[in-house]
């Protein structure tokens, strides 16, 4: 992306600013993981930041920092990336409302698991500690080992029609659509 995209302007925000607004509107509290010396945007004062352990060890880490975090303070955790502006609400409510007595609530769209917009039960951090001692830094590890339930898209498009939620951007140009999509979106309303 070239700059970091917890600070991509989106909106008359930043791209992770708008993620935390969104995820407020349904869960508290909400924890954001940044890595070791990383600079993120101005956050409201509820909002909790810790650090991932080591730099580059990838998502399972910073569910490890985050899930630690939420230790006597939840049951569950949405994780997400900050680089989903299209995130619904009524997504990360579906996907809280399946959990049920599972560890994890992942889904499988399009060919592929979305380790960042699952819900773990926080009481997992141990076998994520455990799976990154190991050096065994694939989510999909974690499913492998921990009672998951899997979500198909057909589950989700009543809330999230086109699965926007799970949409993140990697690269300038789908950065700039989306900007324009967003545009286009805010006129019609």
């Amino acid at each position: 992306m070239g700059r970091p995209k917890a600070w991509l302007p989106f909106g008359g925000e930043t791209m992770l600013q708008r993620v935390v607004r969104l995820l407020g509107e349904v869960v508290r509290p909400i924890v954001v993981v940044a890595a070791p010396g990383q600079d993120v945007p101005p956050l409201p004062a509820d909002i909790v930041t810790v650090r991932d352990e080591e730099r580059g060890r990838g998502p399972l880490q910073g569910l490890a920092a985050g899930l630690s975090a939420l230790r006597g303070r939840a049951e569950a955790a949405y994780l997400s990336s900050c680089d989903v502006p299209f995130l619904r609400p009524s997504f990360v409510r579906r996907m809280i409302d399946l959990l049920g007595d599972q560890a994890i609530c992942v889904p499988f769209v399009d060919g592929f698991h979305h380790p960042l917009a699952a819900v773990y039960r926080v009481g997992i951090v141990d076998s994520v500690t455990q799976l990154l001692s190991e050096n065994r830094l694939r989510p999909v590890f974690l499913f492998e080992t921990a009672s998951t339930r899997i979500v198909e898209a057909r589950e989700l498009i009543d809330v999230d029609p086109g699965i926007q939620s799970l949409r993140n951007l990697n690269t300038v140009a789908e950065y700039e659509e989306a900007l324009k999509e967003w545009e286009e979106e805010k006129r019609e309303n």
